[in-house]
């Protein structure tokens, strides 16, 4: 009987062992991510400025969707993001503004357009320097801030005021958007050209002013992951869930148009 009960205990301590050693503390397979996904580790994401808010909430859902994977984001300026990819940074994904700047990506697989957006005119709440419309922008008397010619929202910006006739006047170059955006909600410009995104994220802090010639330059959002990507079968995920009706849904709320 001594025998039958060792014997017992010696394979409960047996699996037990077993189920401790596979599991993590909430259940779910150590090292592993939602069964099934076979996505583990981090996944780095260089990113349009632009995206920081719908981006950063996409991370978080795809994060809850694998556990165990941790999403990492740099966010930037196309142009800067496509520079630092080519100079060799290790990137799995890569979401820019303009397909311009996705083209200097070589790396880049089959990049696909994921979002819409286009320009509004941001001023600091209460518009203290009574802007009206794009055409103050050539107000030598106010001050402007616009994101620089090489960066997307930059681009645009050069498409708008050729489509309107208008010479800006800028007191400020930026490398992103979010730059930009920051001197309006600092109030240290009257007006700033951001995307209407930006507008939105930034809540009660800045007041958006639509104008016609938006319409002359509206930017396609590409994403693709990268041929050397550190984590390949991450990469593919992540990109496949921004394209998904759920990343769809949060760009959308963002205030992106579809692609």
């Amino acid at each position: 009987m001594r025998r039958l009960v060792a014997a017992l205990v010696s394979v409960g301590l047996l699996v037990a062992g077993c189920s401790e050693s596979s599991t993590g503390s909430g259940g779910t397979p150590t090292g592993s991510s939602a069964p099934g996904t076979g996505v583990t580790g981090t996944v780095t994401v260089f990113a349009a400025a632009s995206l920081t808010e719908s981006f950063t909430r996409i991370g978080k859902d795809f994060e809850a969707a694998n556990p165990g994977v941790k999403v990492t984001f740099n966010f930037a300026g196309s142009s800067a993001l496509a520079q630092q990819i080519t100079q060799g940074a290790p990137v799995d994904v890569f979401a820019s503004a303009a397909p311009a700047n996705m083209q200097q990506v070589a790396d880049a697989v089959s990049p696909t357009a994921f979002a819409r957006n286009k320009l509004e005119i941001a001023v600091p709440q209460g518009n203290p320097g009574k802007v009206a419309g794009l055409k103050d922008f050539a107000d030598a008397g106010k001050k402007i801030a616009l994101c620089a010619e090489q960066v997307p929202c930059g681009a645009a910006a050069k498409k708008v005021f050729t489509a309107a006739g208008i010479t800006a006047a800028p007191d400020t170059l930026e490398q992103d958007v979010k730059a930009a955006l920051t001197k309006v909600r600092l109030g240290e410009v009257d007006a700033a050209l951001v995307y209407r995104t930006d507008v939105k994220a930034a809540g009660a802090s800045v007041e958006g002013i639509e104008f016609p010639e938006a319409d002359k330059a509206v930017n396609d959002y590409p994403i693709a992951a990268l041929k050397k990507a550190p984590n390949a079968k991450g990469a593919k995920a992540f990109v496949d869930y921004v394209l998904s009706d759920k990343g769809k849904s949060v760009l959308a709320d963002a205030g992106f148009a579809a692609a």
